[in-house]
């Protein structure tokens, strides 16, 4: 049921989002720049058997929100069989975690993951002394609300003006397809606490995963996303290969080729050195800290670790563009094995 590969050749300019992410029955493939309204895979033809739809749908809806003092990553996930969420504040002073919230849910009744990636998004997870949401509202705001007993935030993140977002579809190896739109930074205002402590969030940035795909039962990645003014980029090693690969530079988002990421994975904490394939990007990301969690329930396992910190080295717009030096650049990295 696979299209064709997808063409990975770095460009510049990326051709505008299409409407749909399925196009006369087949993926559209490729990588593109704009918003689309929903990530769907109601038109593919013929349509893949209900109980396999079951076990191979996967989508999941990610902030990573940074500042000078801490940094939030909040997820809704849904796995098809099961539904869970996660939510965490580190504290960059101290170099520790603040709060390490998460939970299970039972599918299409504690959780919702929306196929509106930015406009009319509107996911939500709901359980024991737990509420949270990723809503758009008006204004062309997102609303993030956390309230566990961990951790409590409201957060808007704002879209107007942003820089194109970016739209990759592609074929998955034991799977159909995926899709995921990713935005760079997103002023955000607002406050989170946790352990006593309240902070403000005027002046940090945040980026939106949105993320829907009929995946391979085993599906692994290692993946890096950081984001600042004028300045970000997300690049994925692993199930979809360089489909998701970008760097944001002034607003203009830049088609990336093959990541590598080198780092020992036993131990996490120590510095990553990750390049592309095309010489536009050579970073050292050093950690300051990270959350993990490893889950085996027999017939459905993870591990993951997603380490939080900063990444230095130089990127370039194109093979013979200057570069430009990137210090200090907060974000993330992650390694991901999952059986599910």
């Amino acid at each position: 049921m696979l299209a064709g590969k997808p063409d990975l050749r770095a460009a510049v300019h990326l051709p505008p989002s299409p409407a749909c992410v399925v196009l006369h029955g087949a993926p559209a493939h490729g990588r593109y720049a704009g918003r689309i309204d929903r990530l769907d895979w109601s038109g593919l033809t013929p349509r893949p058997p209900a109980p396999w739809r079951w076990w191979r749908h996967k989508r999941w809806h990610y902030v990573g929100l940074g500042h000078d003092d801490v940094f939030l990553g909040v997820a809704f996930i849904d796995v098809g069989w099961a539904t869970s969420a996660f939510a965490y504040m580190f504290d960059r002073r101290q170099r520790r975690m603040l709060a390490d919230w998460g939970q299970e849910g039972l599918p299409r009744l504690q959780a919702r993951i929306a196929e509106a990636p930015l406009a009319g998004a509107d996911s939500w997870f709901r359980g024991p002394r737990a509420r949270l949401s990723l809503c758009h509202g008006a204004g062309d705001l997102l609303h993030l609300t956390v309230q566990t007993p961990a951790l409590r935030a409201q957060a808007q993140l704002q879209l107007a003006d942003m820089a194109a977002p970016l739209l990759a579809i592609g074929p998955v190896a034991g799977g159909l397809a995926h899709a995921t739109q990713k935005t760079t930074a997103l002023p955000v205002q607002g406050w989170a606490e946790a352990a006593g402590r309240r902070f403000d969030l005027a002046g940090a940035w945040a980026a939106v995963d949105a993320s829907n795909g009929l995946l391979a039962r085993d599906t692994a990645w290692r993946w890096a996303s950081a984001h600042g003014p004028g300045l970000g980029f997300n690049l994925q090693s692993g199930y979809f290969g360089a489909q998701e690969n970008v760097l944001w530079l002034d607003g203009q988002p830049i088609a990336l080729g093959p990541a590598h990421f080198g780092f020992d994975a036993g131990r996490p904490l120590s510095p990553w050195h990750i390049t592309t394939d095309d010489g536009l990007l050579d970073l050292v990301f050093t950690p300051e800290g990270a959350r993990a969690a490893d889950k085996n329930l027999g017939w459905a396992r993870s591990r993951y670790v997603q380490p939080i910190g900063t990444f230095a080295g130089q990127v370039k717009g194109a093979p013979d563009s200057p570069a430009r030096a990137v210090a200090g650049l907060l974000g993330v990295t992650e390694d991901h094995v999952a059986h599910w």
